[in-house]
């Protein structure tokens, strides 16, 4: 039987760190970089900061005072969904709160909405948020002052979502519409303009930056937090105190940076690796189902079923053939769970496996998991078909 290094699947979870993230890394550990310090060493670290700040905000065409640093995605989603998001003069609190039946852990149970103000909207069967749903919820709603959080990619199909359509209809009721685009940066083209957000989060490690760093975007400067989650220092205009992570946010820029300069060639040619993983599928396993294959797509994710096997025994037996795949989120404390996106496109399928490539992944790992996926998938079946004792 042929033996292969290890391949990695699994990018949606975690990309590997970029080797343009860890020099910048290198270069900034070691010193005491506080940014908030006046001295020498303070100022560097100030400027690093604000370098990296730059650099994302003029690649989502930002502002670089409406770019705040966050440890994490989930941090930043926990910062910015709260009734207290104001815009302008209006002070009224934010009296509806819609979430698409697909979105994320950390936009589910991170917010600090009440109960009785959510209202979760459902998704078409491709994966997409039903926009007629969220018509029809706007025009119940007439009135109330509203906020909508949706997903630029979703993380478990690949889907992507209709922002532009949703970012008009939640304008014409003037309310605030928060974009999750931690799946999007870096694999298909989103700006602050074309996702028509107010409030955009994304995380580092998905781009192959480091685990530790994420960001919140305002798109306007009349867009604030009246409740911040970490008060202190005032660090990040007050608006997020701690000592700002200088190697991670440096590391975070960095990996921004080459993901958006190899987009414009990454994007093909993760397109043609999805599509030759879903030709293996096909002539491997004739029964299976990709999910959100007729929506448009990430070009990195492929979320499939076989029905006629367990996807829990088919993720463990690649794991052991030595690639990783995940079993929908990988945010779940390592848990195999059923899947609420699936549910939400009203599959009857529970669990599915998602391939998730990225910037390392090359096609000779490709072809690889074609061999691995065949020899277990056989594997599987002989098991099964052999004598009952």
């Amino acid at each position: 039987m042929q033996s292969f290094s290890r391949i990695y699947l699994d990018h949606n979870a975690s990309s590997p760190l970029r080797p343009e993230a860890k020099a910048a890394m290198l270069a900034a550990l070691g010193d005491p970089l506080n940014p908030s310090s006046v001295h020498s060493e303070g100022r560097r670290g100030k400027s690093l900061l604000e370098e990296a700040r730059e650099i994302i905000s003029r690649g989502l065409g930002a502002k670089p005072k409406n770019v705040i640093f966050t440890a994490s995605a989930t941090e930043a989603a926990n910062l910015a969904l709260t009734p207290s998001l104001m815009r302008g003069q209006d002070k009224r609190p934010i009296e509806r709160f819609l979430i698409a039946g697909g979105e994320h852990p950390a936009v589910f149970q991170g917010h600090r909405f009440s109960p009785q103000a959510i209202e979760i909207l459902p998704l078409e069967k491709n994966g997409q948020l039903s926009l007629d749903a969220l018509q029809a919820v706007l025009t119940r709603c007439s009135g109330q002052k509203i906020a909508l959080a949706l997903q630029a990619v979703n993380n478990e199909t690949g889907v992507m979502q209709p922002l532009e359509g949703a970012g008009d209809l939640i304008k014409k009721e003037a309310g605030i519409f928060i974009c999750d685009a931690t799946q999007a940066i870096g694999r298909v083209e989103l700006s602050l303009e074309s996702s028509h957000a107010d409030v955009l989060f994304f995380s580092s490690h998905k781009l192959g930056g480091p685990a530790g760093a994420g960001a919140l975007i305002f798109a306007q400067d009349d867009l604030f937090l009246q409740d911040i989650l970490i008060k202190g220092g005032g660090q990040e205009a007050g608006r997020r105190a701690g000592t700002e992570n200088i190697p991670a946010i440096v590391g975070f820029a960095a990996a921004f940076q080459c993901a958006l300069r190899e987009l414009t060639t990454e994007g093909p040619r993760l397109q043609q690796l999805q599509q030759e993983i879903e030709g293996y599928l096909s002539s491997i396993a004739p029964s299976h189902v990709v999910f959100g294959q007729k929506s448009p797509r990430s070009p990195n994710t492929v979320a499939f079923a076989i029905p006629e096997i367990d996807s829990q025994t088919l993720l463990m037996a690649l794991d052991l053939a030595g690639v990783a795949v995940s079993s929908g989120s990988a945010c779940s404390s390592g848990k195999v769970k059923e899947s609420h996106v699936l549910k939400a496109m009203g599959m009857r399928e529970k669990i599915s496996l998602r391939i998730s490539l990225g910037w390392s992944t090359t096609k000779k790992e490709v072809e690889e998991f074609g061999i691995i996926l065949k020899n277990v998938v056989r594997d599987i079946h002989s098991r099964r078909s052999g004598p009952q004792s």
